[in-house]
């Protein structure tokens, strides 16, 4: 993970004397500091309107220009193009200068040069910010560098003025590669271009192998599950897992012209992208099961078992008060287009249905970190969209002491009957600082227990750190989306709102128990990474997934039936003991029984549900749409993974199915979905069949 330190200015004595009283009077109006040395940034006159007008002219500014104003601020760099421009590469590319594309990220040198603007450095303060017109909020020098060059002290130094000097870039020489240069090296993401960059092997299919030296995206190793044979193994345990952000960025690859990293694909996350028309729940439990059973699509010789569960749906209205802190990385690594910016847009959503009662605070890390919002009503939108418009990107990334602060902030705003919950919003390129990752996981852990979550959004191209981002939200009883498009922010913070922040049950985990007289083997579909012991079951003080107001959770099991038809699973018998018998209840005809253990959301003990699951014999063609297009989904994802186990399937199969299976698709989810499988058809090389069936 890397962790881009600024260059220490070189400045002489003279300069330094002159510079640090006109940095300490600047902004002294701009800031007031508490008694934590924390940096509160107060609101300007600015209106809405103004920030709104400064973002549009800031994205469509497409092209670098070959001089850059002096009078132009480090603290407000230009915004990327947008990663669907066919010209995206090439518009970023400063002109005259050789510019190194990995296919990943873009580097750039530049010169920071402090002038007569606005800025302060506090002794022990969070950030330094302030411009006499825009109150931008960035990151650059750390605290020791400001207190050397201009003797004070303070964690981060931005100079910001349309009269100052701003930032110059300078043509790159040998000196400034070496890095014996003055200022500091920033790096800018560069959105991945339709064709892959030189040096980059493309796989047969379209698949695009980026090696190491060239990614800073990170996906941990996934070993899919083999068939597990009953009379050895009838248990299957598991946590349910809502994530979405899997097939978020499987559409980031697609829709760019790549197939994904196979390990990018998390199959569960698929199929739980999308809500299906399960039975409602009734009574005092959160939740319903429903459970279906019909032939396996890509498996000729298997029975594929559906286990969906529905979570009790609250209206706006009724929904608890929520106590929200955003975490924001504003890195250097986040001054892009589908980063920053539309991380802004798609808070700024949330933050417009926000009710008077709830309150919001926000925090931002980069090279230290920092409260740029007090928390405020839900009814004082101005302010808070105010607070999130003047964000900048810049500096390197440490968010440890960010995840601290803003755990601190949740806690003593702690509503015991309420929502408390942080909001962590990165690229991913995470640095802890100081701190281990087993102390922050621990920290998380411990929060966690004390009735704070952690969700986790994740933007961009170039520093996807997907394992991390997955982790700190499953430890911090939060759930992990990943943003790629407007849109794709309203469904997260918007239509889903409910779901995304208001949990119905926590720690929920699945056993299921195979009947022998009636399975010979079986395989869970996906889930790898969230696999239980099956004395986990039991404890409760083994951690588990949440589910939240209105989710929907799917588990696809594929089964081999005891009747002689198929042979996957099979072992030699054993030599020192005969085969275990089934007893009396493996008459009953049932397929499975399924438990089900989950905690309230503020309590400790678990409560159990079971049921009894029967195979009533039905084929694919007579399933429910549910059943249907959750399997086509899931044997889309087993083929971008290139499983063994989908070799009787094809992407004209999954097509047809998913097209057959549509339903009442409100959003239009479901017809983007069959766009997906055509693009991956494409890039693999396949036709897809033309297609018969009727949504029903």
């Amino acid at each position: 993970m890397r962790h881009t330190k600024p260059h220490r200015p070189h400045l002489s004595i003279f300069s330094a004397v002159l510079t640090a009283p006109l940095l300490l009077t600047a902004c002294a109006s701009e800031m007031v500091q508490d008694t934590e040395d924390t940096v509160y940034v107060s609101p300007t006159n600015s209106t809405q309107h103004e920030y709104d007008a400064r973002d549009a002219a800031l994205t469509e500014h497409n092209e670098e220009p070959a001089a850059v104003d002096e009078a132009r601020s480090p603290a407000r760099p230009e915004a990327a193009p947008s990663p669907d421009s066919d010209d995206a590469a090439a518009s970023l590319a400063p002109a005259k200068e050789a510019s190194v594309v990995t296919g990943e990220t873009h580097y750039e040198e530049s010169m920071t040069h402090v002038g007569q603007g606005s800025g302060v450095a506090t002794d022990g303060g969070a950030f330094a910010v302030g411009n006499d017109d825009s109150d931008v909020v960035s990151g650059s020098l750390t605290g020791t560098e400001v207190a050397e060059a201009y003797g004070v002290g303070g964690q981060e130094l931005t100079a910001s003025s349309r009269r100052g000097r701003g930032t110059k870039r300078r043509p790159r020489t040998k000196q400034a590669k070496a890095g014996r240069r003055r200022g500091a090296m920033k790096k800018r993401p560069h959105p991945v271009a339709d064709r892959p960059p030189t040096g980059i092997a493309v796989e047969p299919h379209g698949r695009v192998d980026i090696p190491s030296a060239h990614s800073a995206e990170a996906y941990d190793h996934i070993a899919e599950r083999e068939y597990s044979q009953v009379a050895d193994a009838p248990l299957s345990t598991f946590s349910i897992d809502v994530d979405t952000a899997s097939y978020a960025n499987m559409r980031r690859f697609l829709t760019r012209g790549h197939l994904p990293p196979a390990d990018a694909i998390r199959v569960e996350e698929l199929v739980n992208y999308f809500s299906y028309d399960y039975s409602k729940p009734r009574g005092d439990t959160p939740f319903a099961v429903n459970a279906e059973v019909a032939d396996c699509p890509w498996n000729d010789d298997a029975r594929l078992v559906q286990i969906g569960i529905k979570g009790k749906e609250f209206h706006a209205k009724q929904a608890p008060r929520r106590n929200l802190v955003f975490l924001l990385d504003v890195s250097g690594s986040m001054n892009s287009s589908d980063k920053l910016p539309l991380l802004k847009q798609g808070l700024s959503m949330l933050v417009e249905n926000l009710r008077a009662d709830d309150m919001v605070s926000i925090v931002v890390y980069a090279g230290a970190s920092g409260v740029v919002l007090d928390p405020t009503s839900g009814e004082d939108k101005r302010s808070i969209l105010d607070a999130l418009h003047r964000l900048r990107a810049g500096g390197s990334t440490n968010g440890a002491s960010g995840i601290e602060l803003a755990y601190d902030l949740a806690q003593r705003n702690f509503d015991p009957a309420g929502i408390n919950r942080v909001i962590l919003a990165t690229d991913g390129d995470f640095n802890v600082g100081s701190t281990s990752r087993g102390e922050l996981t621990r920290l998380i852990e411990k929060k966690r227990e004390r009735g704070v979550f952690l969700s986790v959004l994740g933007f961009g191209t170039g520093n996807v750190k997907d394992s991390t981002m997955e982790m700190l939200a499953d430890k911090g009883n939060g759930n992990y989306a990943y943003i790629d498009s407007v849109r794709e922010a309203e469904k997260v913070l918007v239509k889903e709102a409910g779901s995304t922040l208001v949990t119905i049950a926590k720690d929920v985990k699945i056993q299921v128990e195979f009947n022998p007289a009636e399975v010979a083997s079986y395989r869970l579909v996906g889930y790898e990474n969230r696999a239980l012991a099956n004395r986990d079951f039991n404890d409760d003080k083994k951690d588990a997934g949440e589910i939240g107001a209105g989710h929907t959770v799917t588990a696809m099991y594929e089964v081999i039936l005891a009747d002689g038809r198929g042979a996957r699973g099979d072992v030699d018998p054993l030599r020192y003991q005969t085969e275990r018998k089934p007893d009396g209840d493996a008459s009953s005809g049932e397929l499975l029984h399924l438990k089900l253990r989950y905690k309230k959301p503020q309590g400790s003990r678990s409560k159990l549900v079971s049921y009894a699951v029967q195979d009533e014999g039905g084929d694919l063609a007579s399933a429910s749409n549910a059943f249907r297009f959750a399997a086509s989904v899931t044997a889309f994802g087993l083929m971008l993974r290139d499983s063994k186990f989908s070799s009787d399937s094809s992407l004209a199969d999954v097509y047809t199915l998913a097209s057959g299976a549509l339903g009442r698709d409100r959003e239009g989810y479901r017809a983007e979905f069959l766009q997906l499988v055509r693009t991956a058809a494409s890039l693999r090389g396949e036709d897809l069949a033309p297609v018969t069936a009727v949504a029903r």
